[in-house]
């Protein structure tokens, strides 16, 4: 339908993909839903279809040729130069305000590309992926990252218009239509918000629910993310965009990821963004003494170590006294980037579950080693509080929702001064 007004996008390798998206963008056009077909494939022409976007087009978008891209020297290279100028283009049509949702469609390489794209598209737009691969036998990070993807497994693989997969697109073109017109816009930071951002775990769940008690008892709205490797990074983005007033971190095991590995890793960029917005924050070393990992990929070089099995699918691996030290490190050096007000409270009674006398994974004087060490290269400004409770006690988990409340107090006074 051109380039003229918001559309749901379509993505896809139209060279290989052509009547499949083209079947998609008639059940949407037969539920009243508008699109703009975008075409990444990078060596054949269409099948079956018309793009209004064409591969020439997001190469010239792109500041380059099709040809050029073409000859690139190698498939991986251009396909990663394809996804960049496809992210590029979504973005720029979102702004333009041309965005209603977007689905994109493919194998392996088109759904990769196509999900790079949409994930471009704010909280609250519509997004969808349909791939064979979006199965839980693969990793969903590349299909997913931290948006609110929908992600359809195709069950078929996507070549033909079978009674298989003219289901999936059925029910894929009814669902995009539903959330479009009945469902969230982009999600905007609100003018006043009253949210305050806060991390669990299984291993801090109890302290959560009591804290969020506390919180509200105040007004405010606690705002819970897993910190499982996703929730951290995807709170952090948020914190950027201005959706909270203040972070509860109270759970950091996906800082200890970044030391250990598995499927927790929370990246360069985990608690920083309340500290550079100058956001009141209060920080607790929740979980901070096991990473996680699938029961049958756990390193051989940690195989030896503590284990505790939280549940089928994830065991706990306990942290050997460098790993903490390093985590010490690493834990205050990003404590101490914080520009606004900021209190670290500490349980001592235990950091996780496990971490109690006789748990799988009690070691006092490994975690003394590491709290010495944590203490020591804060910043001498930063109030440090030790609290004799256990991290899920939901008494620590009330008490650390006042500490918040107490730092959003002297921050107003310190306002008004």
């Amino acid at each position: 339908m051109g380039l003229g007004e918001p559309s749901v996008l379509l993505i896809g390798t139209l060279d290989t993909k052509g009547p499949e998206v083209d079947y998609l963008r008639s059940r949407l056009h037969a539920l009243g839903v508008p699109t703009l077909v975008m075409d990444t494939g990078i060596l054949g022409e269409p099948l079956s279809i018309e793009p209004d976007v064409s591969h020439a087009d997001l190469a010239e978008f792109g500041g380059t040729t099709l040809e050029a891209l073409q000859q690139a020297g190698t498939r991986g290279r251009a396909v990663d130069q394809m996804r960049t100028f496809v992210r590029a283009k979504v973005a720029d049509l979102h702004r333009q305000g041309l965005v209603l949702g977007g689905i994109g469609l493919g194998g392996a390489e088109g759904a990769v590309m196509s999900a790079a794209a949409l994930m471009e598209l704010p909280l609250g737009v519509p997004k969808m992926v349909l791939s064979p691969i979006a199965s839980g036998r693969h990793l969903f990070d590349p299909l997913v990252g931290t948006s609110d993807m929908i992600v359809m497994h195709t069950v078929v693989d996507i070549l033909g218009l079978n009674a298989i997969a003219c289901s999936v697109f059925d029910n894929a073109a009814a669902a995009m239509a539903g959330m479009v017109k009945h469902g969230q816009t982009a999600l905007e930071a609100p003018e006043h918000s009253t949210a305050v951002a806060i991390t669990m775990l299984g291993n801090t769940t109890t302290a959560s629910m009591a804290m969020r008690e506390v919180l509200a008892e105040a007004g405010l709205d606690g705002v819970v993310f897993h910190a499982n490797g996703v929730g951290g990074p995807a709170m952090e983005e948020l914190i950027d965009a201005g959706h909270f007033v203040g972070v509860v971190d109270l759970t950091v095991s996906e800082l200890v990821g970044n030391v250990m590995g598995g499927v927790h890793v929370g990246g360069d960029d985990r608690l920083r963004s309340a500290g550079e917005r100058g956001l009141p924050q209060v920080v607790v070393p929740g979980c901070v003494e096991f990473a996680v990992f699938p029961p049958h990929s756990i390193p051989d070089h940690l195989t030896d170590r503590p284990r505790y099995d939280h549940n089928p699918e994830f065991a706990l691996v306990r942290a050997n006294l460098d790993d903490m030290l390093a985590i010490a490190d690493d834990l205050a050096d990003r404590i101490n980037g914080a520009k606004g007000p900021i209190r670290v409270v500490i349980p001592t009674e235990g950091f996780s579950i496990p971490n109690v006398p006789g748990g799988e994974f009690y070691d006092p004087a490994t975690d003394a080693a590491f709290l010495e060490r944590f203490v020591a290269r804060l910043r001498p400004d930063i109030t440090v509080v030790h609290e004799q409770l256990h991290v899920n006690d939901p008494e620590f988990g009330r008490r650390v929702g006042q500490h918040f409340l107490d730092l959003v107090q002297q921050s107003e006074g310190t306002t008004r001064t």
